[in-house]
């Protein structure tokens, strides 16, 4: 019999805290979710951490188990700063020993500056708020902080050309975003490969992937779409992201090279 994964998350920590105050009390999922006023297949979500009661779920969650408004207070602390789709992502990569991300058509969101991120959610968002802007500047910026350390983790980056060429937030954005990025790859701090558009077809033409490795706990993939994403932790699905990333990687130019096209690339922006 395969053994049981361990949570990793707080969501995930949090849904199995429920699942053994369940237990505990002799509920079952049916049973617990007769008193919150929801399906058993919302408490199985619940449980698994994917998905997180609201407000007024988590304090009749209380009222059944008894727990004296421990979940109601633990899900304040749980609400994330990033799409629903995402969420559990954005916390599993600060425990990530390796990451390994592809930008297609985009410089990945770890590595972008603050003009090219404002560019980009204009762009996704027409009709926007100053304020979800400001907010989204303000946690987008903080998860790059993730790779100004100079030890974990280690990160690859591999780009397409396209997402190297396309004018976003006009020339002088489009120039220090690249710099930036050539920077952190001759500081050491990533490694980075560019496929240029010479190299023709490759295996992740189809979209962008997230790679994630850890210390203790098996690998896992991330891959998003327009207003979505999916987590990966099937192993052969993780598998065939890993490879197709390693094929990709084959078809790519030099490190040094790319550092030099990144660079050559974001000169032209700049004298456009």
């Amino acid at each position: 019999m395969a053994e049981e994964r361990k949570p990793r998350t707080q969501r995930e920590k949090y849904g199995e805290e429920i699942r053994l105050r369940r237990v505990a009390a002799g509920l079952t999922q049916e049973a617990l979710g007769g008193q919150v006023v929801c399906s058993p297949t919302l408490i199985s979500h619940y449980e698994a951490g994917r998905r997180l009661p609201k407000p007024d779920d988590a304090r009749r969650i209380d009222v059944a188990l008894n727990t004296d408004g421990f979940f109601a207070r633990w899900t304040e602390d749980l609400e994330s700063k990033f799409p629903h789709y995402f969420a559990e992502v954005a916390e599993l990569e600060r425990e990530a020993t390796e990451i390994r991300q592809y930008g297609a058509a985009l410089i990945p969101g770890l590595l972008q500056t603050r003009d090219y991120a404002r560019a980009v959610y204009r762009a996704y968002h027409p009709n926007y708020r100053t304020d979800d802007l400001d907010e989204f500047l303000v946690n987008r910026l903080q998860r790059g902080q993730l790779l100004t350390s100079s030890s974990t983790p280690i990160a690859w980056t591999l780009l397409d050309e396209a997402a190297l060429r396309r004018r976003i937030g006009g020339r002088q954005t489009m120039a220090d975003q690249l710099h930036k990025v050539a920077d952190m790859a001759e500081s050491g701090r990533l490694r980075l490969h560019v496929l240029p558009f010479a190299s023709g077809a490759h295996p992740l033409l189809e979209g962008s992937v997230y790679l994630l490795k850890f210390s203790d706990a098996a690998p896992l993939a991330y891959v998003e779409g327009l207003h979505s994403g999916q987590l990966l932790d099937s192993p052969a699905r993780v598998d065939a992201c890993h490879t197709a990333y390693t094929l990709a990687l084959g078809a790519a130019a030099p490190s040094e090279d790319s550092v030099a096209l990144v660079r050559s690339i974001a000169e032209e922006h700049e004298h456009a």
